[in-house]
């Protein structure tokens, strides 16, 4: 029996829609003031939806994601996990972890571990990208709920530095550079080539100056000098 406290102990600000299928959560101080995002289903099985990265544990919070009914919870990075075992325990959803993180949610109920790529359902596809942590990983969404659009949801391996503008940002507490850039490489390869893609990033967004996503990702992702960035030193 857990002994963590079933409700939340605060109300919280509610999480903002950003497009029919898309919902973006208030920053989070538990994850550094990350961000974390509730894609519409379908979600495994054809039903339900996915939570990318942990938002605060507030009342506002718990009750978009049990009005959803079924999901899972998504973590790109152990920078994402925030208070994800009190999540699960309300919610009684899988939490999906790249395998080499998992060893960091003992007392999860419900973990998945998968490895380097996982078809989550269709039009939902994760790539294991390992550089801003071990078990980075980035979620890639297409049609269904989100018709036309195309959404990569990148964690922390892209964070925004401008308007309409992200970019790999290396801190003292980032895993490994060059596995980083490698696998930024290996991304660029990886998405279906020249077509329309949103970027939903992981980091906090105050850089983007009030808009939630980053237009053109495809072609930011091309525009990347890996050669420029080998030589960037930790902040």
């Amino acid at each position: 029996m857990s002994s963590l406290p079933t409700q939340p102990s605060e109300a919280g600000r509610p999480a903002r829609q950003v497009l029919d299928a898309l919902w973006l959560f208030a920053p989070n101080r538990d994850t550094q003031g990350g961000s974390a995002w509730w894609l519409e289903g379908p979600g495994p099985g054809g039903a339900g939806g996915c939570l990318i990265d942990c938002p605060a544990y507030t009342e506002a919070n718990l009750e978009l994601l049990r009005r959803r009914g079924e999901g899972c919870i998504l973590l790109t990075s152990r920078e994402g996990h925030g208070r994800v075992r009190r999540f699960q325990e309300a919610l009684g959803w899988p939490v999906l972890v790249q395998e080499q993180e998992a060893y960091l949610l003992p007392g999860v109920q419900g973990l998945q571990p998968f490895g380097d790529t996982l078809a989550l359902a269709p039009g939902l596809q994760i790539l294991w990208t390992p550089g801003p942590t071990p078990g980075a990983s980035v979620l890639l969404a297409e049609g269904g709920a989100l018709g036309e659009a195309a959404v990569l949801f990148c964690g922390r391996l892209l964070s925004p530095v401008a308007e309409g503008q992200a970019a790999p940002l290396r801190h003292r507490r980032s895993f490994h550079w060059g596995r980083w850039l490698r696998s930024l490489e290996r991304l660029r390869g990886w998405l279906p080539p020249q077509r329309p893609l949103w970027l939903a990033s992981g980091a906090g967004l105050g850089a983007l100056r009030g808009e939630a996503l980053i237009p053109h990702g495809w072609d930011l992702l091309q525009r990347l000098d890996l050669e420029a960035l080998s030589l960037q030193e930790p902040r």
